[in-house]
């Protein structure tokens, strides 16, 4: 039988899977320099962290931690889903990823940030001055608010280094951190404190973005008025100072409720507060979801199995030395900031750079600019990012002085044409590049080559990291064999350190979001009964590199062909002139959806027309007739978030002409009006 023929077979799909259509890359070997100074060079390391060495394979992540107070057993069972582990242990997330290094690395570089404006000189804070302002600033949290172990507070803080002292100073007391990104509106923010049930939040005046000092302390009053409608009471509002002892906003105080931090600091200057004492179990963190539908989702973080597991990973994935300058340019808002830019580095004494604004402001080789002048080594950022810097200046990066051993990329599937460019142009063809996949319930990577083991491959997410055991499942549960090549239901078999706990507030919609569907024993306190269901459509190939194929809600039915839109984007991506692409589903009468595509191109790029029937043509050549898109719409740029993800529900709304919502919070929502004229007229 020939290839040819076998593929034809793996790609076969019956209603309940994903027709699938990806070519599959070549392997590029990781630089032999990498491989000789990293940290995990044994090929054994799956070996004991396969099945039959679960749970206790993960004892060597919690041993990378100092705990208080020895745990008793690495995982409890008895209450499925709802895991337990490290069940016994006592430690401090503070503790870990600040005092104990002091020994060691009292006047090393804990955190360097850099503001946007680039006159500004890079601050690098020491992890004895980060140990000093977090003391203080949790005495502050302790004495003036009364803030205890398991209380709440809410964080709106942008990039600054206020915002992970704030963070370490409320998990020195124990008290549940719950920070918002600061692009999400004050509507989103007092939706969250009202859900968390918090009574102080924690805001800045001002803040750098895109060249703009904007004006956050008008977000501060929306929250808690929004909070207060939904019967949640604020206390104080904290307001953090761009520039201490200056008032940057045009927003007046309340008088009587919000205070200054920098003010009331100075009544705590000094004073130092013992890490509490917390359970391996005593929440960490909540992090929301959006939110765009339904109520936003409290994804609850345990202290001991979360602390672990982002240090294990950042130290094994990332190859994370304590000398190494580490750049993850995501925001602190979102989980990646939280794992890889303060929990994971600083708890394996790195120093890791904070940065303020817009990566391509005042233009697209700031992050070069960033990365010479501190020495980074290991640069971590998103496919989205990737394509932005790619659209802007695509041979920048190649002429500038950076130099990365490592690279990492990270919030959705890459593309095998910006992976190439991010490899070559970006990393000079030097450092080794790790496509991870996971989610913000997940606390860590899920899938990831080894660097230093794992031949890296285009487009694909690579295996299971070592102790995950993922299955895909069709939609009617049944497993689909390992290496098939035919997609569905990315499910994880058992649980994992970072694994949330729970939906904060509601354990039901815990189980019914992530366990309900493929559970097919309810009573069963076996932990195999009990599958993880990520809600991402992905690929098994035959060497067991995982390719993620994005929500299965994206898949979109064509006349009973299920295609998925990141294997549509793909496609669309192939063409030269295609900077980004998005895909939405659109209603049709008689093929029940059909697939409706974005592209935006670089403005040197002038005959549209043409660039849509390369995307048409590319369509029907790489994945078939029945993906032919019903319309291509070449628009000047797409609706971003202020992280750069793009909108694809606004581009939906639009094609379907239904109410586009609020988009004030976009980083560019004079856009959305452009394209709309543009799809449906005036």
């Amino acid at each position: 039988m020939t290839d040819s023929v076998k593929n034809d077979e793996r790609t076969e799909a019956n209603e309940a899977q994903i027709a699938v259509h990806w070519k599959e890359e070549k392997y590029i070997e990781p630089p032999k320099s990498f491989v000789e100074q990293a940290i995990l060079n044994d090929p054994g390391v799956r070996k004991r962290f396969d099945e039959k060495h679960f749970p206790d394979c993960f004892r060597e992540y919690a041993d990378m931690l100092t705990w208080f107070k020895p745990y008793t057993k690495v995982l409890d069972t008895s209450h499925p889903p709802f895991w337990k582990w490290f069940t016994g242990g006592k430690l401090n997330a503070c503790y870990n990823c600040v005092d104990r290094h002091l020994d060691k690395y009292r006047n090393k570089a804990a955190l360097i940030f850099v503001s946007e404006p680039e006159d500004d000189v890079p601050y690098a804070m020491t992890y004895q001055e980060l140990y000093v302002r977090v003391n203080e600033m949790a005495a502050l949290l302790k004495d003036y608010c009364g803030l205890k172990a398991g209380d709440r507070v809410t964080l709106h803080l942008p990039m600054t280094l206020d915002l992970p002292i704030t963070m370490l100073a409320c998990a020195r007391l124990g008290v549940i951190h719950s920070q918002v990104f600061a692009g999400f509106s004050g509507q989103s923010c007092g939706q969250r404190i009202q859900d968390s049930g918090s009574h102080y939040l924690i805001t800045i005046d001002a803040y750098w973005r895109s060249g703009k000092l904007l004006d956050h302390k008008a977000n501060a009053d929306i929250a808690v008025k929004t909070a207060e409608a939904a019967g949640q009471h604020v206390d104080k509002v904290l307001i953090w100072q761009r520039y201490p002892g200056k008032y940057s906003a045009k927003t007046p105080l309340v008088k009587g409720r919000d205070v200054f931090v920098n003010d009331v600091l100075k009544d705590y200057k000094g004073k130092r507060v013992e890490p509490a004492h917390m359970d391996a179990e005593a929440p960490l963190f909540l992090m929301y979801s959006s939110g765009t539908t339904g109520k936003p989702k409290g994804c609850q973080h345990r202290t001991g199995g979360y602390l672990a597991y982002v240090a294990g990973t950042s130290k094994w994935i990332q190859d994370i030395h304590p000398e190494d300058t580490y750049w993850c340019m995501a925001d602190i808002g979102w989980i990646t900031g939280h794992s890889y830019i303060v929990y994971g580095p600083l708890a394996l004494a790195a120093t890791s750079v904070i940065y303020e604004g817009t990566p391509t402001y005042p233009d697209v080789g700031r992050p070069w600019r960033i990365a010479e002048r501190l020495g980074v080594n290991i640069f971590h950022t998103s496919p989205t990012a990737v394509r932005a810097l790619r659209r802007l200046g695509e041979n920048v990066p190649k002429m500038g002085p950076q130099k990365f051993k490592h690279m990492t990329t990270v919030g959705e599937p890459i593309e095998p044409k910006a992976w190439h460019w991010y490899f070559d142009q970006i990393g000079k063809g030097k450092a080794v590049i790790v496509d991870t996949w996971w989610q913000t319930e997940n606390g860590g990577f899920l899938c990831s080559t080894i660097p230093a083991l794992d031949k890296m491959k285009p487009g694909s997410a690579g295996p299971a990291l070592p102790g995950i055991y993922p299955v895909i499942l069709d939609d009617n549960g049944k497993e689909l064999p390992k290496g098939s090549g035919i997609a569905g239901n990315m499910c994880i078999r058992n649980p994992w350190p970072g694994i949330i706990q729970t939906i904060w507030g509601d354990d039901q919609r815990f189980i019914d979001t992530y366990y309900r569907r493929f559970c097919k024993y309810p009573k069963s306190k076996d932990w195999r009964d009990w599958p993880y269901m990520s809600g991402d459509g992905a690929v098994d190939a035959p060497d067991g590199y995982y390719r993620i194929l994005g929500r299965i809600d994206d898949v979109i039915n064509v006349s009973g062909h299920r295609l998925g839109t990141k294997e549509l984007e793909n496609a669309c991506l192939t063409v030269p002139e295609v900077s980004e692409a998005a895909v939405v589903p659109v209603v049709d009468e008689i093929r029940g959806k059909v697939p409706e595509v974005y592209v935006s191109v670089p403005a040197s790029v002038t005959d549209r027309a043409a660039v849509a029937k390369k995307v048409i043509k590319a369509c029907e050549d790489i994945i078939g007739k029945i993906a032919r898109p019903s319309k291509v719409h070449v628009v000047p740029d797409m609706p971003k978030t202020r992280s750069g993800k793009i909108m694809r529900r606004v581009l939906a709304s639009i094609s379907n002409k239904r109410d586009i919502g609020d988009v004030t919070t976009l980083a560019n929502p004079e856009v959305v009006e452009k394209i709309r004229v543009q799809v449906q007229g005036k």
